[in-house]
């Protein structure tokens, strides 16, 4: 018996016909939602062929979009890593035996998960520009970079505590067998397992580290969001504009879920001691999924 049939009762004939009548009331409400919205553009000329040539221009892509995308991507990236660095400092400092560094590390972590990301890109915007300390133009990547990195890495660093408590309690007492340290313990064994425990969790994260960064445009951070609106207003096309911003950050956050799946596979074999063969169509069979 499946866990699935000890938790829940296999549906009978009935519920499994109210079951498939409510799908398909409900595949039919979103595609008459679809059908009004793009009526409703139709009707205002948002879907005229005119709206979208200009994204058949170069200069379209050389002076709007690339620049736009490459300080999204340049955003992210720093904050990706720096949030990483964050949270794995946090997250092994909640897990230290040192019950100092643990209440500090977890005070801190909770502390910033419970601040909205745009207030900290607010807050750290009017405080870098008000204080001089940087340059004026490049105090809206820096408070958009804090602002990642101190969320997404208070994040991250539950990721690795819960990771850790996750694995069974023989890991830890296989390495104090062999005369680690709690703390060698810890770098060399948990944590490591934990990560690849996590991956797709932890670039889920990523994920978010990339949407985020588009809050960035309130605080006049020259990203992907804000060069499209700037390219909608001069040519009259902002709902146009705003789609293909969308159709790109979701071909990449796409693309970053599919490396989590891969990469959560191929360590989940590696950590098997084998490789991936063709019958396993979730590594080399991408249509068999």
């Amino acid at each position: 018996m499946s866990a699935q049939q000890v938790l829940f009762d296999a549906p009978g004939p009935k519920a499994r016909r109210i079951i498939l009548i409510s799908n398909i009331v409900g595949v039919l409400i979103v595609l008459a939602i679809l059908a009004w919205i793009i009526s409703a553009l139709a009707g205002k000329g948002q879907l005229a062929a005119s709206m979208w040539t200009p994204f058949l221009e170069s200069r379209t892509w050389q002076f709007f979009i690339l620049p736009g995308l490459l300080n999204t991507l340049k955003a992210a990236g720093i904050s990706i890593v720096t949030a990483v660095v964050f949270g794995l400092i946090f997250g092994v400092g909640r897990l230290s035996h040192s019950a100092p560094i643990r209440y500090v590390s977890g005070l801190v972590v909770e502390v910033l998960r419970a601040v909205p990301v745009l207030l900290m890109m607010i807050f750290f915007w009017l405080a870098l520009g008000s204080s001089g300390a940087v340059q004026p133009q490049n105090a809206p990547l820096i408070a958009v970079v804090i602002a990642l990195t101190l969320y997404n890495g208070s994040v991250i660093a539950e990721l690795v505590r819960s990771g850790v408590h996750g694995l069974p309690k023989g890991q830890r007492e296989a390495g104090m067998a062999i005369g680690l340290t709690r703390n060698q313990s810890l770098r060399n064994i948990e944590v490591p397992q934990a990560l690849i425990a996590m991956l797709p969790a932890l670039i889920s994260q990523f994920v978010v580290i990339l949407k985020d960064s588009a809050l960035g445009f309130i605080i006049t951070y020259p990203e992907l969001l804000q060069f499209t609106r700037r390219l909608g207003v001069g040519e009259g096309n902002v709902i146009p504009s705003l789609f293909v911003a969308a159709a790109i950050f979701i071909i990449i956050n796409f693309a970053l879920s599919t490396l989590a799946t891969r990469l959560s596979v191929l360590l989940s074999f590696r950590t098997k001691g084998r490789r991936p063969s063709p019958k396993d169509p979730i590594v080399l069979n991408p249509a068999a999924t």
